[in-house]
């Protein structure tokens, strides 16, 4: 039941807090006031985190936040804070460490109780109203949690003190502290990239693609560990396995046939059934894989993948502003996936003739393959499907066009999923890089436009008087200061729009933000970087996160930054700290490659060595382009299009011929300059690729 009057939350630009706004719980945001009340009246908080597109925060709020009788209790007995967790991802790596210390699992939504500093005794995630899945109701847990604060403190300080004290020491990784960097060829291996490979492959589902059991995710710096290893190496053995996961992904029911983009996971083995929300991160991190997929085969299923899920961004979730809105829901009218399944007679009474060809292509049936309902997927390649229905190829792609586009519009006549409208810097950064990859590989100069806007937005938007960067945006209001994944994915879309551009000053640009990250974040004693920066007070422990999750690992991409911003602006220092970094991953990363991929993803390009090109000359924008093309996941590229070339040691001293020229350089020495890109390919293949 919603309240007539809101509580603490209605101030608040968070969609997903703002949905609490009128929960008879009165829910206060993260701040001083509720942090401060808790102490003043000694009573025990209950922080609970979650995010918009979330299914299951939806149904714990129907089935308990919005009850009377467990709001009153809630109200009585705790200090109640709701958190975005897109808002604080390092209120929520902390707090789901804690859970996961206390349950062994974790997820959302995650509601953990705190004492008045702020230090968890007990959490969980989804509890429902009665007793039910082997779980507690959620009025048990609430009055088991008040008794013990009121009756058994002692117990459950000393439990929380041996929470923190667990999340202070899971900093402390098992680093190889006595692994020589400097010899660098004892470490950079060409076997032990073959045994990642090895390792990432004996995860993987070779029937269906994809790695391990259900609910699977997209996984996609495991994809793009094997299709670089496959390249680099020239074993063609690994590049099966990922685009088996490539094409399985954008032909299955977790990406949506008719309107583009992909949904966070599937809960079946085959791709069939997802948890319908739509991530804006996902989107970005399938489009760059996608990337590498058609640089590599130029086929045409991975380039309309591209296009389709770019589509789907750039029309579904971008701001008037220029940002990009973080998520769509997974529920409409508080049913999952309603939006996006149909009947069989539904489909027959739009399509008309052409439903039976339609439906046997997408596997509709009367009974359907979802809970009464259809989820479009396909099974078939469209040329083989129309060959053996005695279908012309081409006309059979201008039946699923026209008929893609009549659903599509009665599709939209639906009660649309939940907005997710703010706007994530890491996820904009991300999607930066998305449009900088597919302008590189297909030559779609809105792609390119795209990037520079979105790229011109962020720095307009994100950027702070100090220096640094904000992480959130929405309603005209920047908030909390940038995590580390907020600078590292945007360090990197920097580096990639120069790559695309030619324009310097991107390149200016990031070293002053990597700069920044150094003196802000940095773990000198492990060479790591802390998730959140010094201006971040108010979290009881600093976390040092090194694995991937849904993102990659910020630390990772911060390492590939300083590997190659070191060699653009000659810093010697930071290519030391990047390789400290890296060695002191390398057994985990081949151990679980899995959870370290992007790690293994720098190893394997520092283990072929980075090919530094520069492109020199007037009108080079043509030869740019055709470098762009080419799949070279260890190039640093660079040409003198725009911005303070005298800056950059690689473009300085070298000819600027009228024809444009191509020089390749490794450890300060660069060759001849040849005029074209096929010499260009040639190099890298005969001299200087092991």
């Amino acid at each position: 039941m919603k309240n007539n009057s809101p509580n603490a939350l209605i101030n608040e630009t968070s969609p997903y807090l703002l949905q609490h706004a009128y929960n008879p719980v009165q829910w206060y945001p993260w701040g001083e006031t509720a942090l401060q009340m808790a102490k003043d009246k000694n009573m025990p908080i209950l922080v609970s985190i979650g995010y918009s597109a979330c299914h299951w925060c939806h149904v714990m709020e129907r089935e308990s936040f919005e009850n009377e009788e467990t709001a009153t209790f809630m109200n009585q007995h705790f200090v109640n804070i709701k958190i975005d967790r897109e808002e604080r991802p390092d209120l929520d790596h902390i707090y789901m460490d804690a859970v996961q210390a206390i349950s062994g699992s974790g997820g959302w939504p995650l509601n953990v109780f705190l004492t008045p500093e702020k230090k968890p005794f007990y959490g969980g995630t989804y509890f429902p109203p009665k007793k039910a899945f082997n779980r507690p109701s959620w009025l048990d847990v609430l009055y088991s949690m008040s008794e013990n604060w009121k009756n058994k403190r002692a117990e459950v300080e000393e439990q929380a003190n041996g929470l923190l004290e667990h999340l202070a020491k899971s900093n402390n990784f098992s680093f190889n502290k006595k692994l020589a960097v400097t010899e660098e060829e004892n470490f950079y291996s060409a076997e032990k990239c073959r045994l990642i490979a090895d390792n990432i492959l004996a995860n993987a589902d070779k029937v269906e693609g994809g790695f391990g059991r259900a609910p699977k995710f997209l996984q996609t710096a495991s994809i793009q560990y094997l299709l670089q290893y496959a390249h680099l190496s020239g074993n063609n053995n690994y590049i099966d396995q990922a685009l088996l996961s490539l094409t399985k992904m954008v032909r299955g029911g977790i990406y949506d046939q008719l309107g583009g983009g992909i949904s966070r996971y599937s809960t079946d083995n085959e791709w069939l059934a997802p948890h319908f929300e739509k991530m804006l991160y996902d989107n970005a991190l399938l489009t760059i894989a996608l990337c590498d997929a058609y640089q590599i085969t130029r086929e045409d299923i991975y380039k309309n993948a591209i296009e389709a899920t770019l589509r789907f961004v750039m029309t579904e979730l971008q701001d008037r502003e220029g940002g990009y809105y973080t998520a769509l829901d997974a529920d409409s009218e508080g049913i999952e996936g309603k939006f996006y399944v149909w009947d069989k007679e539904e489909i027959e009474k739009i399509l008309g003739r052409d439903a039976a060809i339609f439906c046997a292509f997408y596997n509709v049936t009367s009974k359907g393959n979802w809970e009464e309902k259809n989820i479009l997927h396909i099974k078939e390649e469209a040329e083989s499907f129309a060959a053996s229905n005695g279908i012309t190829a081409e006309g059979f792609k201008e039946m699923l066009k026209s008929s893609s586009a009549k659903l599509l519009k009665e599709r939209e006549k639906r009660t649309r999923p939940g907005l997710d409208d703010k706007i994530l810097l890491n996820c904009n950064a991300l999607m930066l890089t998305a449009f900088c990859r597919s302008y590189a590989s297909l030559g779609v100069e809105d792609y390119k436009i795209a990037a520079v806007e979105l790229g011109s937005f962020i720095e307009a938007t994100f950027s702070n008087t100090t220096g640094g960067l904000f992480h959130t945006y929405k309603a005209g209001i920047a908030r909390y200061p940038a995590f580390l994944d907020d600078y590292a994915f945007y360090i990197e879309g920097l580096i990639r729009l120069q790559e695309i551009t030619g324009n310097q000053q991107y390149l200016i640009t990031a070293r002053a933000y990597t700069t920044y990250v150094t003196a802000q974040f940095s773990d000198e004693a492990e060479n790591l970087f802390y998730y959140t920066g010094q201006l971040q007070e108010d979290v009881i422990v600093r976390k040092t996160e090194v694995y991937d999750g849904a993102t990659p690992s910020a630390n990772a991409v911060m390492a590939n930054n300083l590997f190659y911003l070191s060699l653009v602006f000659d810093m010697p220092a930071w290519k030391e700290r990047a390789a400290h970094m890296l060695s002191s991953m390398y057994v985990a990363m081949e151990k679980y490659p899995g959870s370290f991929a992007c790690w293994a993803g720098i190893y394997g390009r520092q283990t072929a060595g980075m090919i530094e090109i520069a492109l020199m000359g007037k009108h080079v924008e043509p030869v740019l382009k055709q470098i762009l093309h080419q799949f070279i996941p260890n190039k640093l590229l660079q040409s003198s299009v725009e911005g303070p070339v005298e800056e950059m040691p690689l473009l300085q001293n070298k000819l600027m011929e009228e024809r444009p020229g191509i020089y390749v350089c490794r450890n300060y020495s660069c060759m001849a300059p040849v005029f074209t890109v096929e010499e260009l390919a040639d190099i890298i293949k005969n001299e200087l690729n092991p």
